[in-house]
């Protein structure tokens, strides 16, 4: 692309931002745990009695196994969290790579049970649940997830204005999805139909990635990518 044609994208692409920072935490219910493939334990910890996390339906009570040469010992599934503690899950970055991690908080006590690839586990996450739009268009995760669909040949991006009532409706999606997971970054380069009537466009989204680990979120978004089409 030459360069006044990539100027008149950068001037025509419509941006709609839900102002400040990825959320730093969301808490989230012992079966989201579940569904990201993990049971709650307890037991011992290299002999401390504690809680820890393990893959989901592999161990029971008085099971012993070893990782990463500590060694664990269940005594009992977590079937329902005690009413004093709650699970609070967030995202770390590490020599650029970002890591799901979990803690069980009892009032100012933070207990860590879990640290995983949070890209890994995530895409793991959405195919169990069929999400698969959401797959397709992830590119990037880290604090934020980058999200990219694009459909058709590069034009000139038409005004608001001009927008179609399906584009249209996956922004004001979007801009709620935004809203409910308090962050987000939405740019859209609509260059109209080509001569078969198919919507040429290009998106990209930027939501917090420990949104998308919520299921309603995640849902939301994957219903709006699949229909903008």
């Amino acid at each position: 692309m030459d360069l006044q044609r990539r100027i008149e994208q950068t001037v025509n692409t419509l941006v709609f931002e839900t102002l400040g920072q990825p959320e730093r935490e969301r808490e989230f219910k012992l079966k989201s745990l579940r569904r990201w493939g993990f049971d709650l334990l307890f037991g011992k910890k290299s002999g401390r009695t504690t809680f820890f996390t393990g893959e989901l339906h592999k161990y029971e009570a008085g099971d012993t196994y070893h990782s990463e040469g500590i060694e664990y010992e269940v005594e009992e599934v977590i079937e329902e969290l005690p009413k004093n503690k709650k699970i609070f899950a967030h995202i770390e970055m590490s020599e650029g790579r970002a890591y799901l991690v979990g803690e069980l908080r009892e009032g100012e006590h933070n207990l860590e049970i879990l640290r995983v690839p949070a890209a890994s586990v995530l895409i793991t996450f959405l195919k169990k649940h069929r999400l698969f739009h959401l797959i397709e268009a992830l590119r990037s995760v880290g604090t934020a997830a980058g999200l990219i669909k694009q459909r058709g040949q590069e034009g000139r991006p038409v005004p608001f204005q001009q927008l179609p009532n399906v584009a249209r409706r996956f922004l004001r999606g979007a801009r709620d999805v935004e809203k409910e997971a308090r962050f987000g970054r939405v740019a859209l380069a609509y260059w109209g139909e080509n001569k078969d009537g198919d919507a040429r466009f290009h998106v990209s989204w930027l939501l917090p990635t420990i949104a998308l680990f919520d299921l309603s979120i995640a849902e939301k978004a994957d219903k709006l990518l699949g229909a903008f089409k």
